[in-house]
């Protein structure tokens, strides 16, 4: 599915998947310059929403997305052309749209996702059947697939040696942050051939394919803003608080992060631009941009490693983790609902978990502690806390989910060594240490002051009623013993097989 051939073509087709938007698309930009006709299309794919609540916010995202993505084409085309939208298996969807509109060519951008992958390959082979072509470019990454290896060609898998690699790679090519398409004539955007949606509209309305519009969300500071134009918003806001970005980034009461993850995962916005305007301020002497930057590296890091070892859906990047016995049955079950519920009596964890079951957001701090908390305290998989993540991420792609999850559980590429287990109060009292992100999201402590906030089970009875809290009833108390589950989680490492002798260090906390 390369690109090997710059010859016009009369009629193409651009697939839009995860790249809702017309600026520095260079898959668009491509079919502009090969087409005499271009056709735009996004599939809302059955084979994913279908297992998607019905109120999910990610597809209002999506929807709103389309809108702002057909009126960028309209404006790129000067008037006239609009995006279709097709419902059904793209696998079907695409050879049929590129029959009915007789396209010599598809353009997309590639994905590493193994099923991803797999869905383009049916696609490629059932248009070369037709006698048709599709060319594959990048997008989602600086760097992908085999572009990023070691001096023995082979996949990194540790992180830093990989940034010093990556940052090296950059350096000898700043062409690859070039805005591709600024200079494309839009003129060849073609108008469709008709609606299938009421009102001849070109996006259908969430009814049309049976989703419903998401509920509100108290407290939401996760500045869920769809298309483009919200992710310039949220860019320029971040970019007044980029170089403070390294200082307050940990803290989930302050607004430290950019809020990009959901465009980034989505294309609203470029992450070459993203990466061009980091590397600026760097220039500048901007320490928060270089901590930023490090964070969109990782991005790349788990990408590759997803391309390079697809074994990781479903098993551990480190086979001997995959002999890990996790705690399973009845107690095992109701510790996951405990955690999934926002309830295991550890503010700060049940803090993360209600702002997730709310938003859709969670601040990035709070990932590594509840991950943490899931598998270390709870001894409960990965697995199932990646899946749940997953379900209800707003920002959710597999490359990251699983490479986060890995790391928190120990069991993954340049991991979380596995005798170090973060201490959930610990965490809590260096984080949110005024207790502002747990009263937010946990209103029942509300009332508590100074450190009892952070474990309300050590606080004296007197203090627990003047917060008018009675522990078991008003808020729980804590599921589980972190110094027992502590040496639970390193007899459950040490007895894997793996022949690592448990080393306990001492050491329960990591910046």
């Amino acid at each position: 599915m390369e690109i090997s051939s710059t010859k016009t073509v009369p009629r193409a087709l651009v697939w839009f998947r995860r790249d809702l938007r017309t600026a520095d698309h260079p898959a668009l930009a491509r079919a502009l310059r090969d087409a005499q006709a271009v056709w735009c299309v996004f599939v809302l794919d059955k084979t994913i929403l279908r297992d998607l609540p019905r109120d999910d916010r990610r597809v209002a995202f999506i929807r709103a997305s389309l809108v702002d993505l057909d009126g960028q084409i309209d404006q790129l085309s000067s008037g006239g052309a609009s995006l279709i939208v097709r419902h059904g298996d793209p696998v079907d969807e695409i050879p049929g749209l590129a029959a009915q509109l007789d396209v010599q060519a598809v353009y997309i951008h590639r994905d590493d996702d193994p099923a991803a992958r797999a869905r383009d390959a049916h696609v490629y082979e059932c248009l070369r059947a037709d006698g048709r072509a599709m060319y594959g470019l990048k997008d989602h990454v600086i760097f992908e697939r085999k572009e990023i290896l070691t001096g023995a060609g082979t996949p990194y898998g540790v992180f830093t040696p990989y940034k010093n690699a990556w940052l090296k790679a950059l350096h000898a090519r700043p062409d690859i942050l070039g805005d591709c398409g600024s200079d494309v004539d839009g003129s060849a955007l073609a108008a469709p051939p008709g609606s299938i949606w009421r009102d001849d509209a070109a996006v259908p309305d969430l009814e049309d394919f049976g989703f419903a519009a998401p509920p509100s969300t108290p407290h939401d500071d996760s500045g869920l803003r769809a298309g483009s134009q919200g992710g310039e918003q949220l860019l320029a806001e971040f970019l007044d608080r980029i170089d403070d970005y390294d200082a307050t980034r940990d803290f989930p009461a302050t607004l430290g992060p950019s809020h990009l993850g959901i465009h980034l995962r989505f294309g609203t916005l470029s992450l070459r631009r993203l990466v061009a305007i980091a590397s600026e301020r760097i220039e500048g002497g901007s320490r928060g941009a270089q901590t930023w930057l490090s964070e969109l590296i990782w991005r790349d890091f788990y990408h590759q490693v997803l391309f390079h070892h697809p074994h990781v859906v479903g098993h551990a990047y480190r086979a001997d983790c995959d002999a890990i016995r996790w705690e399973t049955g009845a107690l095992a079950d109701d510790h996951f609902a405990a955690w999934c519920d926002g309830r295991t009596g550890y503010p700060l964890v049940d803090a993360g978990m209600r702002q997730l079951n709310a938003t859709g957001y969670m601040h990035n701090r709070l990932r590594m502690i509840t991950a943490s908390f899931l598998t270390k305290d709870l001894g409960i998989s990965w697995q199932r806390g990646e899946a749940y993540f997953a379900l209800h991420l707003n920002d959710f792609e597999l490359a990251s989910n699983n490479g986060g999850w890995q790391w928190a559980a120990s069991t993954g590429c340049d991991a979380q060594p596995w005798f170090r287990i973060f201490n959930p109060v610990t965490q809590s009292e260096r984080f949110d240490p005024q207790g502002a992100f747990i009263r937010r999201w946990v209103p029942e402590l509300r009332l508590l002051g100074g450190k009892a906030i952070h474990a309300p089970w050590k606080a004296r009875p007197a203090e627990l009623a003047a917060a008018k809290v009675a522990l078991g009833r008003d808020y729980p108390l804590p599921v589980v013993d972190h110094d027992v589950a502590r040496e639970k989680t390193l007899a459950r490492f040490g007895a894997k097989g793996s022949g690592r002798p448990v080393v306990d260090n001492g050491a329960d906390e990591t910046s």
